[in-house]
């Protein structure tokens, strides 16, 4: 099948994720694909984390972009049967509508819904999509009125499960072999600001190392300032890692947590699916970011909480043996290559 697809690709943001794991299976599965993605001086995300593969094409601005900019001549002269795209509010909308009509008359039309409502946005709703795909019944209940029966649930994919040595990964990365290490990434490091004097107080009891990466330069800035006065040992590293490099600090790492408050909106965690399957337990803030998950993280509402899962982890108890436990079926159940091959059966029933 031939396949092209318009998104985010080779950025730390959740649809370039979520892209870049179907499409990688699409290709594994003998399956064409061309990508349509962002601009590199207008993308979606805070970072390039990749090399972009000879089948990316930089055509257009994100839709936030003053003036929008879309070039139309790949989606025109490139051969596909399916038309995907990843998070439509990010697009610019009104340029692709100007070249939707052609685009349809030789393709099935599929798009991916990352948004959490429904836009007040009219140029969203332009568009005569074969299909409308969204993660999960919290999704299609807000969609329902608008798309009817076009919607189609499919799973966030995730990473496969694959351990790695922890001794190893230190050594690799220069960290130490004898601390405990809670480790927090990407833009949401910023959350676990709030909550560093809880975990701190464990200091007094088991030897942390807290270790934050991230190109972030507010949460940088506002960490360095704050280390005289943080009483454990704080390690920054100053980067946006691909995704071999990622399960490296998940395999150095004790621990990911994740305190993101909730949105207003439907949410799910892209940092979850993509970290899940290092098999570096997550603790996560219980907000509607984990709400989606059951036992495959811990999850905490308040101080006491927060430090009795740390302490699970720490000496590796019963709730931290079923969450690992848990986090391996359900990426097993919503692997990349079992979401990637749903897509394909819904691409063939249109």
């Amino acid at each position: 099948m031939k396949i092209g697809m318009m998104g985010g690709w080779n950025t730390n943001s959740g649809s370039s994720f979520h892209a870049e794991l179907i499409g990688k299976e699409w290709i594994e599965s003998g399956h064409k694909l061309g990508i349509f993605t962002f601009y590199d001086y207008a993308f979606h995300g805070t970072a390039i984390t990749g090399v972009d593969e000879p089948y990316v094409r930089r055509c257009f601005t994100v839709s936030s972009y003053v003036p929008q900019k879309l070039d139309p001549i790949p989606f025109l002269i490139s051969e596909y049967e399916v038309f995907v795209t990843q998070d439509l509010g990010m697009l610019p909308k009104n340029e692709l509508g100007k070249i939707f009509k052609r685009i349809k008359k030789r393709s099935k039309c599929v798009t991916v819904i990352h948004d959490g409502n429904l836009s007040q946005n009219p140029d969203f709703y332009q568009f005569e999509w074969d299909s409308v795909v969204c993660f999960d019944e919290r999704y299609e209940e807000f969609l329902k009125p608008v798309y009817g029966d076009k919607i189609r649930i499919i799973p966030y994919p995730c990473l496969p499960w694959k351990l790695g040595n922890k001794e190893d990964a230190r050594r690799k990365l220069g960290l130490p072999m004898d601390k405990k290490i809670v480790f927090s990434f990407g833009p949401a490091a910023k959350h676990i600001i709030d909550i560093i004097p809880d975990i701190a107080e464990l200091g007094k009891k088991y030897p942390l190392l807290l270790l934050i990466v991230s190109k972030e330069r507010d949460i940088v800035n506002f960490l360095k300032s704050c280390l005289p006065v943080i009483p454990i040992p704080v390690k920054i590293i100053e980067e946006t890692p691909d995704t071999n490099k990622l399960y490296d600090y998940l395999y150095a790492a004790d621990t990911l947590v994740f305190n993101k408050p909730s949105a207003s909106q439907v949410v799910v965690s892209s940092t979850a699916f993509q970290c899940l399957g290092s098999g570096c337990p997550i603790i996560s803030r219980n907000s509607n970011f984990a709400e989606y998950f059951d036992k495959e993280v811990m999850k905490f509402s308040n101080t006491d909480e927060l430090k009795q899962q740390l302490v699970s982890v720490f000496e590796e108890k019963e709730e931290y043996k079923k969450t690992l436990e848990s986090a391996k079926l359900y990426v097993t159940k919503n692997s990349y290559k079992e979401i990637g091959r749903m897509f394909i059966d819904l691409f063939k029933s249109l």
